[in-house]
C-alpha cells in the first residue's frame, strides 16, 4: 500500500502575515480542488498534515475527495525560519540554496537542515507507527522539509537536487511496506496513481 507526502500549492505572499498564517492564492485553491477529484485522491483513508494554514487548507480540500476528515500532526510544519522572517523571493532562493548546502549550520538564526529532517521523519513514523498498513494514507505538508524527507526516504544526502519543481503542489509516493520512494516529485492534480 501507498503513503503520499504533498506540498502545499501557491500561496498569496503576504509580507505583512507570519509566513505559517499565508492561505493559497486562487490557483493554489483550484490546484488542489482538482486534485481532490482524481482516483488516488479518493482512495484515501487518511490525510494528515502541517498546522500551518496553507497545508491544513490543502489537506481539508483533498480530504473531502475522499469523504474523510484531515488531522494535523506535531514536527510536520516547514523549516523554522522565524529569525529571518519574510525574505523577497530572490533572497529567499539564495538562502535556500545556502540552507540544503550547509545541513548542518543554521542561515541566519534558520532551523538547520538535520534537525529538520528529523523532525519531520519523526513525525511521519510517528504516525505510520499507529496506522493500518493497508490503507492508503497522505501527508501535506511544505517544501524543503518534504524535500528532506524525500532524502531521507532514497538514502540521499541533504541536497536541494532532490527539491520539488517551483510552485509547490507536488507529489512523491513511497510504499508504505518498506518505505522505498516508488515516484518522483509529480503535480499533484496530474498524477495518476500507482499504475505510473
Amino acid at each position: 500500500m501507498f503513503a503520499l507526502y504533498i506540498t502545499h500549492p501557491q500561496v498569496r505572499i503576504e509580507a505583512n502575515v507570519s509566513v505559517p498564517e499565508w492561505q493559497l492564492s486562487d490557483i493554489g485553491l483550484e490546484r488542489a480542488r482538482r486534485a481532490s477529484l482524481t482516483p488516488w485522491a479518493k482512495s484515501l483513508r487518511r490525510i494528515v498534515s502541517s498546522s500551518e494554514a496553507k497545508a491544513h487548507d490543502t489537506a481539508k480540500i483533498i480530504a473531502r475527495g475522499a469523504g474523510i476528515q484531515p488531522e494535523t500532526a506535531d514536527g510536520m510544519h516547514e523549516n523554522d525560519r522565524s529569525a529571518t522572517g519574510f525574505l523577497p523571493p530572490e533572497q529567499f532562493e539564495r538562502a535556500a540554496d545556502w540552507f540544503f548546502a550547509h545541513p548542518m549550520a543554521s542561515y541566519k538564526g534558520w532551523e538547520t537542515a538535520v534537525d529538520a529532517q528529523a523532525r519531520v521523519v519523526a513525525a511521519v513514523e510517528a504516525v505510520l507507527s499507529r496506522h493500518d498498513p493497508a490503507a492508503p494514507i497522505a501527508f501535506v505538508g511544505h517544501g524543503a522539509v518534504g524535500t528532506l524527507l524525500k532524502c531521507h526516504l532514497s538514502r540521499e544526502i541533504i541536497t536541494r537536487r532532490e527539491d520539488q519543481p517551483a510552485g509547490g503542489g507536488n507529489l512523491f509516493c513511497f510504499s508504505l511496506a518498506d518505505r522505498r520512494l516508488t515516484c518522483d516529485w509529480t503535480a499533484m492534480e496530474t498524477w495518476q496513481g500507482m499504475t505510473q
